[in-house]
């Protein structure tokens, strides 16, 4: 069956960068979108960012745009997050999704994503 595993969380300080990776088993999405989303505490899980097919086409959240990057590797079936001049209110879990249905008017919501990542934590401190 189809696992995402995302790595590359930790703790860092305002104002640093922290990088994540998504690899996707028993499945490719090469026709389809992979995207990162996060969830705060007490707060709904929010899209961040999306890359579609071959990363010919990205979209971001306002709230990262300008500072994060989002990309894939299909030969490694690899999603991939950037994340540059970090904020305190970027702590949160971050997950990968992918899917091969999605549509462009329902990107940045959660329910268009078959396939989703156990998460990762990311921790920015001030």
């Amino acid at each position: 069956q189809v696992q995402l595993v995302e790595s590359g969380g930790g703790l860092v300080q305002a104002g640093g960068s922290l990088g994540l990776s998504c690899a996707a088993s028993g499945g490719t999405f090469r026709n389809g979108a992979m995207a990162w989303f996060r969830q705060a505490p007490g707060k709904e899980r929010e899209f961040v960012a999306v890359v579609w097919r071959n990363g010919g086409h990205t979209f971001y959240a306002d709230s990262v745009k300008g500072r994060s990057t989002i990309s894939r590797d299909n030969a490694k079936n690899t999603l991939y997050l950037q994340m540059n001049t970090l904020k305190p209110e970027d702590t949160a879990v971050y997950y990968c999704a992918a899917s091969n249905t999605v549509i462009y008017s329902s990107m940045r919501l959660p329910t268009s994503y078959a396939y989703w990542g156990q998460g990762t934590q990311v921790t920015v401190s001030s």
